[in-house]
Protein backbone atom coordinates (compact mmCIF):
# COMPACT_ATOMS: atom_id res chain seq x y z
CA UNK A 1 0.00 0.00 0.00
CA UNK A 2 1.00 3.62 -0.49
CA UNK A 3 0.88 5.81 2.62
CA UNK A 4 1.03 9.59 2.77
CA UNK A 5 2.13 10.65 6.25
CA UNK A 6 2.13 14.30 7.23
CA UNK A 7 4.53 15.17 10.02
CA UNK A 8 6.52 12.09 9.03
CA UNK A 9 9.81 13.64 10.18
CA UNK A 10 8.46 14.19 13.68
CA UNK A 11 8.98 11.97 16.71
CA UNK A 12 5.97 9.69 16.22
CA UNK A 13 5.83 10.10 12.45
CA UNK A 14 9.39 8.91 11.88
CA UNK A 15 8.83 5.75 13.92
CA UNK A 16 5.63 5.12 11.95
CA UNK A 17 7.54 5.55 8.67
CA UNK A 18 10.11 3.01 9.90
CA UNK A 19 7.50 0.40 10.72
CA UNK A 20 5.47 0.82 7.53
CA UNK A 21 8.60 0.53 5.36
CA UNK A 22 9.67 -2.55 7.30
CA UNK A 23 6.26 -4.05 6.47
CA UNK A 24 6.90 -3.46 2.75
CA UNK A 25 4.67 -0.44 2.18
CA UNK A 26 5.50 2.70 0.22
CA UNK A 27 5.70 5.90 2.27
CA UNK A 28 5.53 9.55 1.24
CA UNK A 29 6.60 11.75 4.14
CA UNK A 30 5.33 15.34 4.06
CA UNK A 31 6.95 17.75 6.51
CA UNK A 32 7.79 21.45 6.58
CA UNK A 33 10.31 20.92 9.42
CA UNK A 34 8.71 23.51 11.66
CA UNK A 35 9.18 21.08 14.55
CA UNK A 36 10.19 17.88 12.72
CA UNK A 37 13.84 16.94 12.25
CA UNK A 38 15.77 15.75 9.22
CA UNK A 39 17.83 13.60 11.60
CA UNK A 40 14.75 11.50 12.36
CA UNK A 41 14.46 10.32 8.75
CA UNK A 42 18.08 10.57 7.56
CA UNK A 43 18.38 6.78 7.61
CA UNK A 44 15.38 6.47 5.25
CA UNK A 45 16.27 8.82 2.39
CA UNK A 46 17.99 6.14 0.30
CA UNK A 47 15.16 3.65 0.72
CA UNK A 48 13.48 3.27 -2.70
CA UNK A 49 10.07 2.94 -1.03
CA UNK A 50 10.47 6.26 0.84
CA UNK A 51 9.83 9.72 -0.58
CA UNK A 52 10.30 13.00 1.29
CA UNK A 53 8.33 16.08 0.25
CA UNK A 54 9.02 19.34 2.05
CA UNK A 55 5.68 21.13 2.12
CA UNK A 56 3.15 22.84 4.38
CA UNK A 57 0.03 20.69 4.40
CA UNK A 58 -2.15 23.61 5.48
CA UNK A 59 -1.83 24.71 1.85
CA UNK A 60 -3.20 22.75 -1.14
CA UNK A 61 -1.08 19.70 -1.99
CA UNK A 62 -1.28 19.22 -5.74
CA UNK A 63 1.99 17.38 -6.46
CA UNK A 64 0.88 13.87 -5.49
CA UNK A 65 -0.43 10.86 -7.32
CA UNK A 66 -3.09 8.90 -5.40
CA UNK A 67 -2.22 7.14 -2.14
CA UNK A 68 -4.39 4.53 -0.46
CA UNK A 69 -3.97 5.84 3.10
CA UNK A 70 -3.42 9.34 4.51
CA UNK A 71 -2.27 9.66 8.12
CA UNK A 72 -2.36 13.27 9.31
CA UNK A 73 0.15 13.64 12.14
CA UNK A 74 1.50 17.10 11.30
CA UNK A 75 1.28 19.59 14.16
CA UNK A 76 3.44 21.06 16.89
CA UNK A 77 2.58 18.93 19.92
CA UNK A 78 4.41 20.22 23.00
CA UNK A 79 3.14 23.32 24.85
CA UNK A 80 6.30 25.43 24.28
CA UNK A 81 6.26 24.61 20.56
CA UNK A 82 2.58 25.23 19.86
CA UNK A 83 2.68 28.38 21.99
CA UNK A 84 5.64 29.51 19.86
CA UNK A 85 3.70 28.69 16.68
CA UNK A 86 0.01 29.21 17.58
CA UNK A 87 -1.20 30.29 14.14
CA UNK A 88 0.61 27.44 12.39
CA UNK A 89 -0.84 25.01 14.94
CA UNK A 90 -4.37 26.23 14.34
CA UNK A 91 -3.94 26.15 10.57
CA UNK A 92 -2.43 22.68 10.26
CA UNK A 93 -5.15 21.11 12.39
CA UNK A 94 -8.05 22.96 10.76
CA UNK A 95 -7.26 24.02 7.19
CA UNK A 96 -4.58 21.32 6.89
CA UNK A 97 -7.09 18.65 7.86
CA UNK A 98 -9.58 20.09 5.34
CA UNK A 99 -7.03 20.09 2.50
CA UNK A 100 -6.05 16.49 3.22
CA UNK A 101 -9.67 15.37 3.48
CA UNK A 102 -10.27 16.85 0.03
CA UNK A 103 -7.39 14.72 -1.28
CA UNK A 104 -8.71 11.64 0.51
CA UNK A 105 -12.12 12.20 -1.09
CA UNK A 106 -10.63 12.54 -4.59
CA UNK A 107 -8.43 9.46 -4.10
CA UNK A 108 -11.07 7.55 -2.06
CA UNK A 109 -8.26 6.97 0.43
CA UNK A 110 -8.55 5.85 4.02
CA UNK A 111 -8.00 8.88 6.28
CA UNK A 112 -6.55 8.74 9.82
CA UNK A 113 -6.49 11.94 11.87
CA UNK A 114 -4.10 12.13 14.81
CA UNK A 115 -6.04 13.96 17.49
CA UNK A 116 -4.96 14.19 21.11
CA UNK A 117 -5.97 13.57 24.69
CA UNK A 118 -5.88 17.36 25.02
CA UNK A 119 -9.37 17.51 23.46
CA UNK A 120 -10.51 16.39 26.93
CA UNK A 121 -8.92 19.49 28.48
CA UNK A 122 -8.75 19.50 32.28
CA UNK A 123 -11.14 16.56 32.58
CA UNK A 124 -14.08 16.23 34.91
CA UNK A 125 -14.30 12.54 33.96
CA UNK A 126 -11.56 10.08 34.91
CA UNK A 127 -10.33 8.01 33.15
CA UNK A 128 -11.27 9.64 29.86
CA UNK A 129 -13.54 7.70 27.49
CA UNK A 130 -14.07 8.61 23.86
CA UNK A 131 -17.66 9.60 24.70
CA UNK A 132 -16.46 12.40 27.02
CA UNK A 133 -16.86 15.85 25.44
CA UNK A 134 -14.10 17.52 27.44
CA UNK A 135 -13.51 20.58 29.59
CA UNK A 136 -11.46 22.88 27.37
CA UNK A 137 -10.67 26.58 27.66
CA UNK A 138 -11.26 27.98 24.14
CA UNK A 139 -9.33 31.19 24.83
CA UNK A 140 -6.23 30.21 26.78
CA UNK A 141 -2.54 29.42 26.39
CA UNK A 142 -3.26 25.89 25.15
CA UNK A 143 -6.33 26.61 23.03
CA UNK A 144 -4.50 26.81 19.69
CA UNK A 145 -3.68 23.11 20.08
CA UNK A 146 -6.70 21.84 22.01
CA UNK A 147 -9.28 23.62 19.86
CA UNK A 148 -7.29 23.08 16.67
CA UNK A 149 -7.56 19.33 17.22
CA UNK A 150 -11.25 19.60 18.11
CA UNK A 151 -12.06 21.44 14.88
CA UNK A 152 -9.95 18.88 13.00
CA UNK A 153 -12.15 16.15 14.45
CA UNK A 154 -15.21 18.12 13.35
CA UNK A 155 -13.90 18.25 9.77
CA UNK A 156 -13.31 14.49 9.85
CA UNK A 157 -16.81 13.83 11.21
CA UNK A 158 -18.33 16.03 8.51
CA UNK A 159 -16.50 14.30 5.66
CA UNK A 160 -17.49 10.90 7.04
CA UNK A 161 -21.17 11.76 7.41
CA UNK A 162 -21.57 13.95 4.32
CA UNK A 163 -19.39 12.02 1.85
CA UNK A 164 -19.20 8.55 3.45
CA UNK A 165 -15.40 8.81 3.53
CA UNK A 166 -13.51 6.06 5.35
CA UNK A 167 -12.13 8.00 8.32
CA UNK A 168 -10.62 7.04 11.66
CA UNK A 169 -9.63 9.37 14.55
CA UNK A 170 -6.98 8.49 17.11
CA UNK A 171 -6.69 10.42 20.36
CA UNK A 172 -3.04 10.09 21.34
CA UNK A 173 -2.12 10.25 25.03
CA UNK A 174 1.35 11.05 26.41
CA UNK A 175 3.92 9.18 24.33
CA UNK A 176 7.67 9.03 24.80
CA UNK A 177 10.78 7.37 23.41
CA UNK A 178 13.84 7.93 21.21
CA UNK A 179 13.79 10.90 18.79
CA UNK A 180 11.77 13.16 21.05
CA UNK A 181 13.04 16.74 21.00
CA UNK A 182 14.95 16.98 24.26
CA UNK A 183 13.85 20.61 24.61
CA UNK A 184 10.18 20.06 23.82
CA UNK A 185 9.09 21.05 27.31
CA UNK A 186 7.20 17.89 28.31
CA UNK A 187 7.84 15.98 31.48
CA UNK A 188 9.85 13.01 30.14
CA UNK A 189 12.31 15.13 28.19
CA UNK A 190 12.37 17.83 30.86
CA UNK A 191 13.58 15.31 33.43
CA UNK A 192 16.01 13.59 31.04
CA UNK A 193 17.56 16.88 29.92
CA UNK A 194 17.95 17.97 33.54
CA UNK A 195 19.55 14.64 34.45
CA UNK A 196 22.01 14.88 31.53
CA UNK A 197 22.81 18.51 32.41
CA UNK A 198 23.04 17.67 36.13
CA UNK A 199 20.32 20.14 37.09
CA UNK A 200 17.56 19.85 39.71
CA UNK A 201 14.42 18.11 38.48
CA UNK A 202 11.59 20.64 38.14
CA UNK A 203 8.14 19.56 39.29
CA UNK A 204 5.37 21.95 38.30
CA UNK A 205 2.80 22.52 41.02
CA UNK A 206 2.86 20.11 43.95
CA UNK A 207 3.44 17.06 41.73
CA UNK A 208 0.05 15.52 42.45
CA UNK A 209 -1.14 15.91 38.85
CA UNK A 210 -1.13 12.59 37.01
CA UNK A 211 -0.04 11.38 33.59
CA UNK A 212 0.03 8.06 31.72
CA UNK A 213 3.04 7.29 29.56
CA UNK A 214 2.96 5.15 26.39
CA UNK A 215 6.17 3.97 24.73
CA UNK A 216 6.37 4.92 21.07
CA UNK A 217 6.53 1.37 19.68
CA UNK A 218 3.22 0.56 21.41
CA UNK A 219 1.60 3.67 19.96
CA UNK A 220 2.84 2.87 16.43
CA UNK A 221 1.45 -0.65 16.73
CA UNK A 222 -1.90 0.86 17.72
CA UNK A 223 -1.92 3.29 14.79
CA UNK A 224 -1.25 0.47 12.34
CA UNK A 225 -4.08 -1.58 13.84
CA UNK A 226 -6.38 1.43 13.40
CA UNK A 227 -5.37 1.65 9.73
CA UNK A 228 -5.77 -2.07 9.06
CA UNK A 229 -8.91 -2.95 11.03
CA UNK A 230 -12.35 -2.69 9.47
CA UNK A 231 -13.62 -2.36 13.04
CA UNK A 232 -11.98 1.07 13.25
CA UNK A 233 -13.87 2.55 10.29
CA UNK A 234 -15.69 5.70 11.37
CA UNK A 235 -14.47 5.37 14.95
CA UNK A 236 -12.67 7.64 17.42
CA UNK A 237 -10.24 5.61 19.52
CA UNK A 238 -8.02 6.44 22.49
CA UNK A 239 -4.43 5.21 22.17
CA UNK A 240 -2.29 5.41 25.29
CA UNK A 241 -1.09 3.53 28.33
CA UNK A 242 -3.68 3.37 31.12
CA UNK A 243 -1.05 2.96 33.87
CA UNK A 244 -1.19 6.25 35.77
CA UNK A 245 1.49 7.99 37.83
CA UNK A 246 1.64 11.31 39.61
CA UNK A 247 4.47 13.56 38.46
CA UNK A 248 6.12 13.15 41.86
CA UNK A 249 6.03 9.35 41.48
CA UNK A 250 7.39 9.63 37.96
CA UNK A 251 10.29 11.81 39.16
CA UNK A 252 11.28 9.16 41.70
CA UNK A 253 11.10 6.39 39.09
CA UNK A 254 13.32 8.18 36.59
CA UNK A 255 15.79 9.23 39.29
CA UNK A 256 16.19 5.60 40.36
CA UNK A 257 16.59 4.35 36.79
CA UNK A 258 19.20 7.00 36.01
CA UNK A 259 20.94 6.63 39.40
CA UNK A 260 20.57 10.39 39.74
CA UNK A 261 21.07 12.14 43.08
CA UNK A 262 19.90 15.61 42.03
CA UNK A 263 17.30 17.43 44.09
CA UNK A 264 13.65 18.05 43.23
CA UNK A 265 12.39 21.63 42.99
CA UNK A 266 8.85 22.91 42.61
CA UNK A 267 7.72 25.58 40.17
CA UNK A 268 4.45 27.28 39.26
CA UNK A 269 1.91 25.11 37.44
CA UNK A 270 1.43 26.26 33.81
CA UNK A 271 -1.88 27.80 32.75
CA UNK A 272 -4.66 25.26 32.03
CA UNK A 273 -2.35 22.32 32.76
CA UNK A 274 -4.62 19.26 33.13
CA UNK A 275 -4.62 17.74 36.61
CA UNK A 276 -5.58 14.23 35.50
CA UNK A 277 -4.79 12.26 32.37
CA UNK A 278 -5.47 8.55 31.87
CA UNK A 279 -7.05 6.89 28.85
CA UNK A 280 -9.86 4.41 28.99
CA UNK A 281 -8.65 1.98 26.28
CA UNK A 282 -11.52 -0.51 26.45
CA UNK A 283 -12.54 0.48 22.93
CA UNK A 284 -9.04 -0.16 21.50
CA UNK A 285 -8.92 -3.47 23.34
CA UNK A 286 -12.29 -4.66 22.05
CA UNK A 287 -12.13 -3.32 18.46
CA UNK A 288 -8.41 -3.73 17.76
CA UNK A 289 -7.18 -6.29 20.29
CA UNK A 290 -4.55 -3.69 21.22
CA UNK A 291 -2.99 -2.71 24.47
CA UNK A 292 0.50 -1.48 25.44
CA UNK A 293 3.19 -4.09 25.96
CA UNK A 294 6.19 -2.01 27.10
CA UNK A 295 6.41 -1.22 30.83
CA UNK A 296 7.36 2.28 31.99
CA UNK A 297 10.71 1.13 33.39
CA UNK A 298 11.60 -0.73 30.18
CA UNK A 299 10.62 2.19 27.96
CA UNK A 300 12.38 4.76 30.13
CA UNK A 301 15.58 2.70 30.14
CA UNK A 302 15.58 2.64 26.32
CA UNK A 303 14.84 6.37 26.19
CA UNK A 304 17.54 7.26 28.72
CA UNK A 305 20.12 5.23 26.79
CA UNK A 306 19.17 6.98 23.54
CA UNK A 307 19.59 10.48 25.00
CA UNK A 308 22.74 9.60 26.96
CA UNK A 309 24.32 8.30 23.75
CA UNK A 310 23.18 11.41 21.86
CA UNK A 311 24.56 13.82 24.48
Amino acid sequence: MKFLITGGAGFIGSHLCDQLLEMGHGVTCVDNFLTGSRKNIAHLVNNPNFRLVEADCSKPLTQFSPHEVIIHLASPASPPKYQQYPIETLLVNSIGTYELLKLAYIWQARFVFASTSEVYGDPLEHPQKETYWGNVNPAGARSCYDEGKRVGEAFVYTYRTKFNLDTRVIRIFNTYGPRMDIDDGRVVTNFISQIIRKQPLTIYGDGSQSRSFCYVSDLVAGIIKVVESENAKGETINLGNPTEHTISEFAKIIKELAHYEGELVNSKLPEDDPKLRRPDIAKAQSLLDWQPQVSLTEGLQKTLIYFQNAA
